[in-house]
C-alpha cells in the first residue's frame, strides 16, 4: 500500500461540509451539483475522507459537471465525522451501510447510484444487499475478492495505529497504513477501532441475488483488492473494468476509471 501525496495546501481546500445525526454519531457529507440530477452517493476508503478520495482527485467536480446530484459523505471515524473508539460501531453492515440509509433518508433521497472504494466498496455492497430499492447502480472501487475473503491483518493495523512508538512496528502493511492516517490528520484511535470492528465478509450468496447493475473497477497492479474475476462470477451481469498499470491508491484518480463510470452510469437504466 502506498501513500497519495496530500500537501497542506491541498488539504485547506475543503469544501464546507453540512452533519445528521445518525443513531447519535453525527455524520458530515457534501451535496454538490444540481438538486434536480440523479443522485450518486460516493463512500471514501478507510483512513480517507470524502474530500481526499473524492474532492481533490476531481470526482465531485467531474459528477457534478455531468448533471448529477453529488453526495460524498464522511465515514464515521473519519474527516469531520463523529469518532467513537468502540469497535462494535463500526459494523460495516449494522452501522457504516446504515449510516448511508439515514443519509438518503435526511436528503429525502428515495434512490441512488452508490460508488464506494476499498472499504467504501464494503459498505456499499452491504447497502445494496439490504436495500436494494434503495440503490439504482452500484461501482465496486478498489475491492474485488477480499469482499468475501477478508484482507487479514487487522489487529496489526489496529495495533500500528495506536502504538506511539513508531520504531515497533515491524508491519510493513502497519506502516503504510499509519503513515496515511497521519497524511490524513486522522483520528488513530477511532481508525483502530474502525480497523477492529469492520470488514466483515460479504456472504457471497447475498451477492448473487443482486440485480441491479454492478461496476467493479480495480487497478491491474493493486494487491489489496483481491481477484476481480472471482467476485465479478458471484455477481450476475458483473461489469469489469480494469484501471491500467494503476495500485490501489494511485486507481482513485485515474482517468481511465472515471471515463469507465461515466460510461457505466450513462448507460444503466
Amino acid at each position: 500500500m502506498k501513500t497519495a501525496p496530500i500537501s497542506p495546501e491541498t488539504s485547506r481546500r475543503n469544501t464546507a461540509m453540512d452533519a445528521f445525526l445518525s443513531d447519535g454519531i453525527p455524520i458530515a457529507y457534501l451535496d454538490e451539483g444540481p438538486r434536480d440530477g440523479d443522485p450518486i452517493l460516493l463512500i471514501h476508503g478507510f483512513a480517507s475522507t470524502a474530500h481526499v478520495n473524492w474532492v481533490y482527485p476531481g470526482w465531485v467536480k467531474l459528477l457534478a459537471g455531468d448533471g448529477r446530484r453529488v453526495i460524498a459523505v464522511d465515514n464515521r471515524g473519519h474527516g469531520e465525522s463523529g469518532k467513537p473508539t468502540d469497535p462494535r460501531a463500526f459494523h460495516s453492515r449494522t452501522m457504516m451501510a446504515e449510516d448511508m440509509v439515514r443519509l438518503l433518508d435526511h436528503l429525502e433521497i428515495d434512490r441512488a447510484d452508490v460508488m464506494g472504494y476499498s472499504m467504501g466498496a464494503w459498505i456499499s455492497a452491504y447497502l445494496a444487499i439490504d436495500h436494494p430499492e434503495r440503490v439504482r447502480s452500484v461501482v465496486f472501487g478498489g475491492l474485488a475478492s477480499a469482499m468475501v475473503e477478508g484482507i487479514g491483518g487487522q489487529e496489526t493495523i489496529a495495533e500500528a495505529l495506536e502504538t506511539e512508538d513508531e520504531a515497533s512496528i515491524t508491519s510493513a502493511k502497519g506502516r503504510a497504513y499509519r503513515a496515511f492516517a497521519i497524511q490524513t490528520r486522522s483520528d488513530r484511535r477511532a481508525l483502530a477501532a474502525c480497523m477492529r470492528g469492520s470488514r466483515q465478509p460479504v456472504p457471497r450468496e447475498a451477492l448473487a441475488q443482486l440485480t441491479m447493475p454492478v461496476l467493479i473497477a480495480v487497478g491491474t497492479k493493486d494487491d489489496v483488492a483481491g481477484s476481480v474475476e472471482e467476485l465479478a462470477a458471484l455477481i450476475p451481469h458483473a461489469q469489469v473494468l480494469p484501471i491500467p498499470d494503476r495500485d490501489h491508491m494511485l486507481a482513485v484518480g485515474d482517468r481511465t476509471y472515471k471515463e469507465g463510470v461515466l460510461a457505466f452510469l450513462g448507460d444503466r437504466p
